[in-house]
């Protein structure tokens, strides 16, 4: 299964929200107190917006793929956070794993077989796809081998 990483967990989002609420309403009050009134309505329109950003990120977290590898097939399922789901299936025998690195040192991961390309693991940092590279290439051989 692979999974987006995600820095914040919701506990911390939690806390982040309620200092950030804390401090918009006590400086909101001060506006308010000098007769700045519509400053306060503002402060409440940037933590509405904050909260919506982090919610629509957590949502897009929900995207995952998961990789199944037996001895006859390898498949992709990649969901979706709507839920929906694409799968590829390829043949262990035929399918090579390409990592393409741009002279940036940014990496992309993909699937070959019989002319086509599947690029999977996008959400992953640079040094995650050359680990799953790796690892997805040894795990291939071995099939291949107990295929034959």
């Amino acid at each position: 299964m692979l999974y987006p990483h995600r820095s914040l967990s919701l506990k911390g989002f939690r806390n982040l929200m309620i200092a950030l609420g804390g401090v918009s309403l006590v400086t909101g009050v001060i506006f308010l107190l000098k007769g700045a009134w519509p400053v306060f309505g503002f402060f409440g329109l940037d933590i509405l917006l904050v909260y919506v950003a982090f919610r629509l990120n957590y949502r897009a977290a929900n995207l995952h793929e998961r990789i199944d590898l037996n001895r006859q097939l390898l498949t992709i399922t990649r969901v979706y956070p709507s839920g929906e789901q694409e799968s590829r299936e390829f043949n262990p025998y035929w399918v090579r794993v390409r990592l393409a690195q741009s002279p940036q040192g940014t990496t992309d991961l993909r699937l070959a077989s019989h002319g086509q390309e599947f690029a999977f693991a996008r959400f992953l940092t640079d040094d995650e796809r050359r680990d799953l590279c790796h690892f997805l290439s040894g795990a291939l051989a071995e099939a291949r081998a107990a295929r034959a």
